[in-house]
């Protein structure tokens, strides 16, 4: 089973982080990544809603950047309301949660899960930077889920499944980002058309976001990429 990282994007209110960090310690995620806070985490409002949960407060890593954050961690998964089921459009095509949950807890190393500002979410930049995007299935007529709530229901559905699948090494961040780099070099070298070079990118790294490869299977093709692009 991974590492979990509870990633909280420019947070706008204290008492959301505070419940946030309870709810992440209610299932013994003890790593907080706040990115870009307006308040300090030692305002009372913050203390005072995590409740028991102040050693994850304490131990929180603040960070300037949503950069900073994901370089952070192995595998990055960004959440949101919005979502879209059309295969044209990769950037906020997202999986369900529990078929991200069970395929999560096969992974090694480090998982960071990014929740977005209470009033607009992720950008589409920050998503364009995440391995995978995370759909709660709410109702049409209200689908946006108060910041710790949603890090609750996140961590039930990808906890429920810890020490169900068998562990296998997985290509770490650093390799991921290696092997999109040498994608869009092969984007480049094969001519291919200026326009759609970024929605392919996108969903080369959405594919591969969702194979959650082995190592053998990063190098295997990176291997091909690279004689291709040869």
């Amino acid at each position: 089973m991974p590492s979990f990282a509870v990633i909280l994007v420019e947070p706008k209110y204290p008492g959301n982080v505070g419940a946030a960090a309870r709810a992440a310690l209610n299932f013994d995620v003890r790593e907080l990544i706040v990115v870009a806070p307006s308040f300090s985490l030692e305002t009372d409002a913050c203390r005072t809603m995590a409740v028991h949960a102040q050693s994850v407060i304490d131990d929180a890593r603040v960070v300037d950047t949503f950069t900073d954050a994901a370089d952070m961690v192995d595998y990055l998964a960004g959440t949101s309301a919005i979502e879209t089921s059309s295969d044209r459009k990769h950037l906020r095509r997202a999986l369900s949660l529990p078929l991200f949950a069970d395929k999560i807890a096969s992974v090694e190393g480090r998982v960071g899960i990014a929740f977005g500002r209470e009033d607009y979410g992720l950008l589409n930049d920050e998503i364009r930077r995440c391995d995978a995007l995370i759909h709660i299935p709410t109702a049409d007529t209200y689908p946006s889920m108060n910041l710790s709530h949603a890090v609750a229901v996140t961590l039930y559905a990808v906890l429920a499944e810890r020490g169900t699948s068998p562990v296998t090494r997985k290509a770490d961040h650093a390799e991921k980002e290696r092997l999109y780099e040498q994608f869009d070099r092969l984007l480049e070298a094969t001519g291919y058309p200026e326009h759609k070079k970024d929605k392919t990118s996108v969903m080369f790294r959405r594919i591969i976001g969702r194979a959650m490869l082995s190592k053998w299977e990063y190098h295997t093709l990176m291997g091909v990429l690279k004689r291709a692009r040869r």
